[in-house]
């Protein structure tokens, strides 16, 4: 519950931050497309440790405000996700505002605090993803 709490707190100051239309999930996958796309939904989704369905509706309302597209992949059966002109500009707006909201949550935290918690989510999240966990429901 913790983590929770911490995550809705840190998630709502980033809001009260975010580019008019543009929430923080939407910013996170923007920037996976960015860096890895154009890219099979699958292969997004475990890059974002997200399952099909949340990926997927994820997605929608980026491909209905035009900032990602959804392009044949090598064969009949397969799709590409790609950013888009729009969606690159919208994100980098979105950088600019989450630059600013993560400097001042280093300050009200202290940017040791905020190292500290970044090392030891990330050494939570390796021993986790190395156990056997159920999938996402």
């Amino acid at each position: 519950m913790k983590v929770r709490q911490l995550a809705r707190l840190v998630g709502r100051h980033y809001e009260a931050h975010a580019v008019s239309g543009l929430k923080n999930t939407q910013y996170s996958l923007l920037s996976h497309v960015l860096k890895l796309g154009p890219l099979r939904p699958v292969d997004l989704a475990q890059a974002m440790r997200l399952d099909a369905s949340t990926l997927t509706r994820n997605l929608q309302p980026l491909v209905q405000q035009g900032w990602v597209e959804v392009l044949p992949g090598d064969d009949a059966r397969s799709r590409l996700v790609a950013i888009t002109e729009a969606g690159r500009a919208v994100r980098e707006q979105g950088q600019r505002a989450w630059k600013k909201a993560q400097l001042e949550i280093n300050a009200l935290l202290g940017e040791q605090r905020v190292l500290a918690l970044h090392a030891l989510i990330d050494d939570c999240i390796a021993v986790l993803e190395a156990t056997d966990l159920p999938e996402e429901a």
